[in-house]
């Protein structure tokens, strides 16, 4: 992926300023999951999985596919695809598929026509922010806006999403490109966090020491890292949290998560990816 100017160190402390002097717009009255809820284009890379569904009411699957993309699948077969892009995608079509517009490794030009419903985490129209509550089978999906560094260098506000995805009484974030910490309204907006994908780079989005804090206020008792290019910065995020959370290291890049069967205290889960 090609670094942009504005990602440069010597600007990020500037862009930084700018994001936590203005608060993002979020919506603060989103219903959240509550307990009683049940540029140069590469060639597409797709994640080797063959497994079938075979999922229990209350179970979802997890697929670490790469870099920022997770595939989630829920017991009804419904697939859904974050930060779907041209570049690493999963190897089935998904039903939805989340983007966001921080680099072109978080969205495509070239969505699969046959996607039934492509969620952009920024409005295209420029009106403001993205609104997005659907529901496909059983999985509702949503979105909570976040503020971007724009390439221009000033601050592009709803320029992002986070995503919410609930399967029965199952709640899953995924963070996206996260630039800044986390507000009270966004914190309302995502309601009862149980898992939380997050990337851990510290410099193209958020700093580590900054997610550290974003998990702390969410206390999702699963946490699995993303967009770490490979082990290095993951390693720096790991040693960083090491006092604060226990770390499990998985063989594979598959796992399957149920309420019911959530570890009794916030967890960090690895699985294999980049």
């Amino acid at each position: 992926m090609r670094v942009s100017k504005m990602l440069l160190p010597s600007a990020l402390a500037l862009f930084a300023a700018a994001l936590l002097a203005v608060p993002s717009r979020a919506q603060s009255d989103e219903p959240g999951c509550r307990p009683e809820m049940a540029g140069l284009m590469l060639p597409i890379q797709r994640a080797n999985l063959t497994h079938p569904v075979n999922l229990a009411k209350g179970e979802a699957r997890l697929t670490f596919v790469g870099h920022a993309t997770f595939l989630i699948e829920t017991p009804g077969g419904i697939k859904a695809a974050t930060d779907y892009n041209d570049y690493v995608r999963p190897p089935e079509t998904p039903d939805i598929a989340t983007m966001n517009k921080a680099h072109s490794t978080h969205n495509s030009r070239n969505p699969d026509p046959a996607i039934k419903q492509v969620l952009p985490g920024w409005d295209p129209t420029g009106a403001g922010a993205a609104k997005h509550e659907i529901t496909l089978g059983d999985l509702r999906v949503r979105n909570v806006p976040t503020n971007i560094r724009s390439y221009s260098g000033s601050t592009d506000f709803d320029g992002n999403s986070m995503f919410v995805f609930e399967i029965g009484d199952l709640c899953i974030a995924h963070l996206g490109h996260l630039h800044h910490p986390l507000e009270p309204g966004h914190l309302r907006a995502l309601g009862r966090v149980d898992v939380v994908l997050f990337p851990v780079d510290g410099s193209y989005t958020l700093d580590q020491e900054g997610m550290v804090e974003v998990l702390k206020s969410l206390q999702a008792k699963v946490m699995i890292p993303m967009h770490f290019f490979g082990g290095s910065s993951l390693n720096r995020f790991l040693a960083r949290s090491q006092d604060l959370w226990p770390v499990e290291r998985r063989a594979t890049s598959t796992i399957t998560i149920a309420k019911s069967a959530l570890p009794a205290r916030p967890t960090i889960i690895v699985l294999p990816g980049n």
